[in-house]
């Protein structure tokens, strides 16, 4: 029993130095290969520089509002991208068209350098704020700005071409609209253009007007009526002064002014005071007074024979004697009382004729304010059509010309902060972090190798315990029998 102990003691002690060895030439192996690599690393590694720029997109705002006249207005607001939290950031959109192929082929071919080789940005944008860093890498200082120099431009450029595309795009829908709307701008200022001129009123002043000017004689006719009302009492009134009719006075001037009546009357009236003088002296027969008889009898026919024909009608010697101008002198109170009464005869009858005239003038423009108001409201309909249409188009003009003014409308203005750094060292490789790196690989190695070397003898060196237990229990039993009845 004590050879097969020793014998396992013996096989114990040769497999743990076999283990060790196992174990030790791992780790050899595994931290050469580590710092192998690393070293390798950092000495095969070409250098790596970095040049960095910011840019910023301003949180701008605008407006513009435009007043026109008796017209409308027009208003455009510019907002600030960032203004709406529910949309997308702009510098999203930026960052891909920063790495779009449009940008990198344009930015290479300045400085003559294959796409592959110029290789793509590194954009970072920082939260909470409106900047953006591009990063681009090289292998030489100068090249990596160089790189970052030319993107700029060639970001910038494509920036630019995308507002004119844009504004070129929005000239096209804005063209159609403004057409449309010149369009109907033109119809609706022909249609009231024909419509003036078919119905002959141009404006509501021409019926404010024409009712004015009805106004205006409505009040003149009341005045003529009163003048004339005043005029046909001072008729009458003369009238029954004279005790002749208007017309009679105006047969009266008619006859004082015909010189031949004139004469005729003075003969017969000479004649008629001669006569009564021969009366007083002589007989009825005598021949001086048969003669003058006949003189007066000769001029009473032609008195009246003319004053026949001045007047159209016959009159008789009474009622020429009832006018007595031809025994009153010319300035006698009589006769200005005569011609008073035909005065204002003369004058109600041109107040009539007026008054006439003025019911005339009045029943045409009553007439005509009836037509033309039955059209004032298509007028008005077309005018207010006209003033819409003025409006729309002045609005789509002015929106259209403020949009071309406004290119940064979907593309923001773009600031650089920062121009792009000439790195004085490079970004990688860096040796520090690179053997840090593998010390720290060989100690998780090297502490994983002893773990695993310490936890399996440990393992395999308990069940072969065990295994001896179970051998030797026989024999245990066997002496401690014997033990306990020694005297059997």
């Amino acid at each position: 029993m004590n050879k097969n102990i020793s014998s396992h003691s013996f096989s114990k002690s040769t497999n743990k130095n076999n283990r060790w060895t196992y174990y030790l030439l791992i780790a050899l192996l595994a931290n050469a290969a580590i710092w192998g690599s690393a070293l390798l690393f950092v000495k095969l590694k070409k250098p790596v520089y970095t040049s960095t720029s910011t840019a910023t997109l301003p949180e701008t705002k605008s407006a513009a509002n435009v007043n026109l006249p008796n017209i409308g207005q027009a208003y455009y607001e510019n907002s600030s991208p960032y203004a709406n939290s529910s949309i997308q950031d702009p510098r999203e959109t930026y960052k891909i068209i920063a790495e779009s192929e449009a940008v990198l082929e344009a930015a290479a071919s300045q400085i003559n350098m294959p796409v592959q080789e110029f290789g793509k940005p590194r954009v970072r944008i920082v939260l909470n704020t409106t900047l953006m860093n591009f990063d681009f890498k090289g292998a030489t200082p100068e090249e990596a700005r160089n790189k970052s120099l030319a993107f700029h431009q060639a970001f910038q450029a494509r920036l630019n071409q995308l507002r004119v595309k844009e504004i070129a795009q929005q000239e096209i829908g804005f063209q159609n609209t403004l057409d449309s709307a010149k369009q109907k701008l033109q119809d609706a200022q022909q249609s009231l253009s024909a419509f003036k001129a078919n119905s002959g009123l141009v404006s509501n002043e021409q019926l404010r007007d024409l009712s004015a000017n009805i106004e205006q004689l409505r009040r003149q006719k009341a005045e003529v009526s009163a003048q004339q009302q005043q005029i046909s009492s001072r008729v009458n009134q003369l009238s029954a002064n004279l005790n002749v009719s208007s017309q009679q006075a105006a047969d009266a001037f008619a006859l004082q002014s015909d010189q031949i009546f004139q004469q005729n009357l003075k003969d017969y009236s000479d004649a008629s005071t001669t006569l009564t003088q021969l009366n007083a002296r002589f007989l009825p027969d005598h021949p001086t007074v048969v003669e003058q008889q006949a003189r007066q009898d000769a001029s009473r026919e032609a008195f009246l024979s003319r004053s026949q024909n001045l007047l159209g009608r016959s009159v008789d010697e009474p009622t020429i004697q009832q006018y007595a101008l031809s025994q009153a002198n010319s300035q006698s109170a009589r006769e200005a009382l005569f011609q008073g009464l035909v005065a204002s005869q003369a004058d109600q009858q041109g107040l009539k004729a007026q008054a006439q005239e003025i019911d005339r003038q009045i029943t045409l423009l009553e007439s005509r304010l009836k037509n033309l108001a039955q059209n004032e409201s298509t007028l008005d309909a077309l005018k207010r059509d006209v003033q819409i249409a003025e409006a729309v188009f002045s609005s789509t003009l002015t929106k259209f010309d403020i949009s071309r003014a406004n290119a940064f409308g979907s593309y923001p203005l773009i600031q650089m902060l920062s121009e792009p750094t000439l790195a004085a060292t490079p970004n990688t490789p860096k040796p520090e972090l690179i053997l840090l790196g593998a010390a720290l690989c060989s100690l998780f190695i090297n502490t994983g190798i002893a773990l695993l070397y310490l936890r399996q003898p440990k393992n395999k060196a308990f069940k072969r315990e065990l295994e001896t237990l179970e051998l030797q229990q026989p024999v245990l039993s066997f002496n401690e029998s014997n033990m306990s009845n020694p005297f059997q």
